[in-house]
């Protein structure tokens, strides 16, 4: 009898443990029933949302609006469906343990993924940041979750617990990782607010387009060098320490990356000396072209053919750069050609004077003029000088224009351009052999 009584409350017990496992797994069920029908809305209203977006070309609030309800799609119809399945237990008085700590996760979800969706909006980043927009989402949903779990403390005290130390100073798992949180966000906001800064120089009407640059690309410098600070004071890391890092960077300067900063400070006095300036015609070597864009490290510079053509910024300090455009944007183009000694030399200078006077590009002041500027040995030299004010619309074309007018005028007034010739005077002839 004593047997049979030990054995009740064992076999109770097993039954609500039987019971509660049960229980769990209806929870569970519920919830990841509600996620596969969540995922199917988001499916189908983000492809129907998409297609408004783009078919109606929405701009402005209403886009943002789209592309908000976009992002929060899927964890409200998951919390919808979570909260349904969870009244249903409720009536049947089943516990929803789990069910009340799913609420407040989705909630957090729509919050955070609708929260950064905002803030890159407004902050607009670059699309190389865009594209973290969900892992950025899903890093700090992870933290918060994890937090109203009440996991988050253990979890950081093992991250602390994991360290090195190095001399004074000790690193930590932890302490990487607020470096890096804390890292970005400073990263973000500095470009921002560069950008912001760069945009308010662009609009400004009292500053040479080389100036816009030259702050543009200082405060950019200086911004990024503050945010790298308040990431290592943020995390309690004492500047000092990188004294060492500091002279291991000059030395590396002075052997290795001689080259990078030199082109780094040549950017910068290319940009204050206003020697070069975006939209300047320039020819370096065999490079000729407008100026396009002054970078940190070197120029950009397009040709006719749309080639863009990447030039450090040392080679334009340290060599010779001819600027078509430093002063003004007026420049000549000579243009030669050479008449028969049996033609009239003034009637063709006229009809070169005619033909660069039809050019639609040829300046009027100051006025075409052309040259006889000697007797070759085959002809007559003569020389047309025409003035231009847009070398970046091309040279050649300016002469080949001019050149085609010329040829069409020679042949109407049969004027003859000369080839060489050579007279052969033979004084003797051999004997003939017998």
């Amino acid at each position: 009898m004593k047997g049979e009584l030990s054995t009740v409350p064992l076999a109770v017990e097993q039954w609500f443990a039987a019971l509660g496992t049960v229980l769990v797994w209806l929870q569970l069920a519920v919830i990841a029933a509600g996620a596969v029908l969540a995922w199917a809305l988001h499916r189908y209203w983000g492809r129907y949302l998409t297609g408004v977006v783009e078919g109606r070309k929405s701009q402005g609030v209403r886009r943002m609006t789209l592309r908000s309800v976009q992002r929060v799609v899927f964890p409200f119809s998951m919390l919808l469906l979570v909260l349904a399945g969870r009244s249903i237990l409720q009536e049947f008085e089943t516990p929803v343990g789990l069910l009340d700590i799913a609420v407040p996760l989705l909630l957090s979800l729509a919050a955070i993924r609708l929260t950064v969706y905002l803030l890159r909006k407004g902050f607009r980043p670059s699309p190389a940041l865009k594209a973290w927009e969900h892992s950025i989402s899903t890093v700090i949903w992870a933290v918060v979750a994890l937090h109203l779990l009440g996991w988050l403390p253990g979890i950081l005290q093992a991250m602390d617990a994991l360290a090195v130390t190095l001399g004074d100073t000790r690193i930590s798992l932890l302490a990487a990782a607020k470096l890096l949180l804390v890292g970005t966000a400073a990263f973000i906001l500095a470009l921002w607010l560069s950008r912001l800064f760069e945009r308010r120089i662009a609009r400004s009407h009292y500053l040479s387009p080389g100036m816009r640059v030259g702050l543009a690309k200082s405060g950019k410098f200086l911004l990024l060098t503050v945010a790298v600070v308040i990431a290592l004071s943020g995390i309690g890391i004492d500047l000092t320490a990188f004294t060492v890092f500091g002279g291991a960077l000059g030395v590396g300067l002075g052997f290795g990356l001689q080259r990078i900063a030199s082109n780094f400070v040549s950017g910068f006095i290319l940009v204050f000396d206003r020697s070069i300036r975006p939209g300047d015609v320039i020819s370096v070597g065999e490079s000729f072209g407008w100026v396009q864009a002054l970078h940190a490290r070197y120029v950009v510079i397009r040709n006719r053919d749309g080639v863009e053509t990447l030039i450090p910024n040392e080679n334009l300090i340290t060599s010779e750069v001819i600027n078509w455009s430093y002063s003004d944007r007026i420049i000549r183009v000579k243009i030669p050609v050479q008449i028969s000694y049996q033609d009239d030399p003034e009637k063709a200078m006229q009809i070169m004077l005619d033909a660069a006077q039809a050019e639609p590009r040829a300046l009027k002041d100051p006025k075409p003029v052309c040259r006889l500027m000697g007797f070759g040995d085959n002809g007559i030299d003569l020389e047309l000088r025409v003035w231009i004010n847009d070398p970046e619309e091309g040279v050649s074309n300016v002469r080949s224009n001019i050149n085609l007018a010329v040829w069409r005028g020679f042949k109407e007034q049969g004027i003859t351009i000369p080839f060489p010739q050579r007279d052969l005077y033979v004084k003797e002839l051999p004997d003939k052999p017998a």
